[in-house]
């Protein structure tokens, strides 16, 4: 058979459709800068390619600077260099100074006559923290009674005035001796910011109600107090890029 018996028995050919995905238009800049195909007779623009977001809008931009122009930088990114700066010339450690109420006393806690005491008085500070908030405390009193009632009366003018604040029962634990219990009530004494300056000071007692009876630890009359000081604080250089986001 011929050749055109074989190509008429072949499956007519039909031309393929491409459709070709749409963008958003170019600017009119970057169309007269389209570089069209120098082929003879060929109309097609040659193939570019081009950055865009989710948007479509573009994402660069040329940026022509004149000779003598400084180019802008944001003033954050400016004083973020300036404090890196400061510190990488510092001292190898950063060093500052904060305030906080030190107890004048020693923690009943750690004393050895802290079970004597609980004895004597019925009740006596364990003992007490302090942070930028407040007093944090723990007070022991002896299991008299299933319903009783401690407090912790505070002053912060050398009992000029007084307040009082109730203490809430956080559990219960067995005497040295295994025989009785010992209630443990814990407290929390709110500190007024002006209280935090150098040399204010903070005085409290702890109270103790049971079966019609009042008993009291006050640190044998003197009282628990604690003074406003001021102490250092360092930070090691490693530290350096955590205290700049810090700020």
């Amino acid at each position: 058979p011929s050749d055109k018996q074989i190509s008429s028995c072949d499956p007519a050919l039909r031309p393929i459709i491409r459709r070709r995905a749409r963008s958003l238009p170019t600017s009119p800049e970057r169309k007269r800068a389209a570089v069209r195909c120098q082929v003879p007779g060929c109309l097609s623009r040659m193939n570019r390619v081009r950055f865009a977001d989710a948007l479509g809008l573009e994402l660069t931009e040329v940026k022509v600077f004149q000779s003598g122009e400084d180019p802008s930088i944001p003033l954050h990114v400016l004083s973020r260099l300036s404090i890196n700066s400061d510190l990488w010339y510092s001292s190898l450690d950063l060093e500052f100074t904060m305030q906080c109420l030190v107890p004048d006393f020693q923690q009943p806690a750690d004393c050895m006559d802290f079970s004597s005491r609980l004895q004597a008085q019925q009740v006596c500070l364990e003992r007490v923290t302090s942070s930028n908030l407040g007093l944090s405390g723990t007070i022991h009193v002896r299991n008299i009674a299933f319903e009783k009632r401690v407090s912790v009366r505070y002053t912060f003018n050398q009992w000029k005035s007084l307040h009082e604040l109730s203490a809430q029962w956080h559990s219960s634990i067995p005497e040295k001796n295994g025989q009785d219990q010992v209630d443990v009530f814990t407290f929390f004494l709110p500190v007024p910011p002006f209280l935090l300056q150098v040399c204010s000071v903070v005085q409290f007692a702890a109270r103790y109600q049971v079966n019609g009876q009042e008993y009291w630890d006050n640190n044998r009359g003197k009282n628990y107090s604690l003074t406003c000081r001021t102490h250092p604080l360092k930070m090691p250089r490693e530290c350096e890029e955590s205290w700049i986001h810090f700020i």
